[in-house]
């Protein structure tokens, strides 16, 4: 089921809104204003978040600017009466992934919620996850705001593994999203995953890459931070197991 965030003052639109999602089999939580709406997301995940402009207490815009350097990456459709050009662009460089001016059929606004909710939105301009955050914009990693030198490889499976905020990811995506078309030695993901785990232990993260079934990985948080480098090993034994299965 399609969870949807409804940020809407107008209490007559809204119960339409809300009346037409539900009818669609979506869950649609809904709050009038952009405090509640920063309140409610934090306290849990949306597939898709339906966000008008012109809110008390903060404004769509505002609300979409927080949303995404706090490094959510929820789809957000923007909703308001606003029509000029001038307008949408400001919604997009705020982080918006779709922008839909009142009047509206509902079906429309459906089709699009669908849509959206099949994917995670690129408009983040930061990812965080334990201690570790990267700044999309300005490729830089950090732990507790000290820097972490990645290369631009280590950098680029990070980034892909942060994104999935802990769920598997194959071994075959983080190849086509460092690599693309020009496959790699057969060893050269290995040596890169060896090399992340090492910055992450030197540089006191409190998280890990772990090695999964089926030839996959994950980002998951450890007990406590640790200088301790694994041993290379144990690593060694580990990704061979995962591999051979």
């Amino acid at each position: 089921m399609i969870r949807v965030l409804l940020v809407e003052d107008n209490l007559g639109l809204a119960g339409n809104i809300i009346d037409y999602l539900e009818l669609e089999d979506m869950a649609c939580d809904h709050v009038a204003n952009g405090i509640a709406a920063l309140n409610l997301m934090d306290a849990q995940r949306f597939d898709v978040i339906i966000l008008d402009i012109n809110l008390p207490k903060m404004d769509g815009f505002r609300v979409c600017e927080h949303v995404r350097n706090q490094g959510d990456d929820t789809p957000i459709i923007m909703l308001t009466a606003r029509d000029k050009l001038e307008s949408k662009l400001e919604g997009f460089q705020m982080g918006a992934d779709d922008y839909l001016v009142k009047p509206f059929e509902m079906a429309e606004l459906v089709a699009r919620v669908i849509t959206l909710s099949t994917r995670r939105s690129g408009q983040i301009k930061k990812l965080q996850f334990g201690n570790v955050s990267l700044d999309l914009k300005a490729q830089i990693a950090s732990v507790n705001e000290s820097l972490l030198k990645l290369s631009p490889t280590t950098f680029i499976i990070l980034q892909v593994l942060l994104r999935e905020q802990g769920n598997a990811v194959s071994r075959q995506r983080l190849i086509d999203a460092v690599w693309k078309d020009e496959a790699p030695e057969s060893n050269t993901l290995k040596v890169h995953i060896h090399n992340l785990r090492k910055l992450l232990a030197q540089g006191d993260s409190n998280i890990e890459v772990k090695a999964l079934p089926n030839a996959s990985f994950c980002i998951a948080l450890t007990s406590t931070p640790s200088s301790k480098v694994a041993d290379d090993n144990d690593i060694e034994q580990t990704d061979n197991k995962q591999e051979r299965r």
